[in-house]
């Protein structure tokens, strides 16, 4: 984005990402996990699987995931969290968890879901 010091110009551009931002609460659904250990390990956990079936992101029905840890809260399409997390099926990142170790999910690190 190029700089632009007109208040008028600058109002504008936020009223209309304010209006985004309202459109995605308004009508979207959001999916809300909160993170204990993200900030102390860099990653978050995204489910794909548990006890032997689909689970989590594999069978969410949400339009965004929204990750929180610490004070931040992190809004991502679920789309794209998915195409993110690909990335790593199959990889060390690709883990068991949950309770008993019965889910598997994708450790997906904070600097790619940011």
């Amino acid at each position: 984005m190029n700089f632009n010091n007109d208040f008028k110009y600058d109002l504008k551009v936020g009223q209309a990402k304010e209006q985004q931002l309202a459109d995605i609460f308004n009508s979207k659904t959001i999916e809300v996990k909160y993170d204990l250990q993200a900030l102390e390990t860099g990653n978050v956990y995204v489910e794909y699987e548990s006890r032997g079936k689909k689970s989590g992101i594999s069978t969410s029905e949400a339009d965004y995931y929204c990750f929180c840890f610490g004070a931040t809260f992190h809004l991502i399409k679920t789309t794209d969290l998915k195409n993110r997390c690909r990335e790593f099926l199959g990889t060390k990142r690709d883990k068991q968890g949950g309770d008993n170790n019965t889910s598997k999910g994708v450790l997906l690190p904070i600097n790619k879901l940011i």
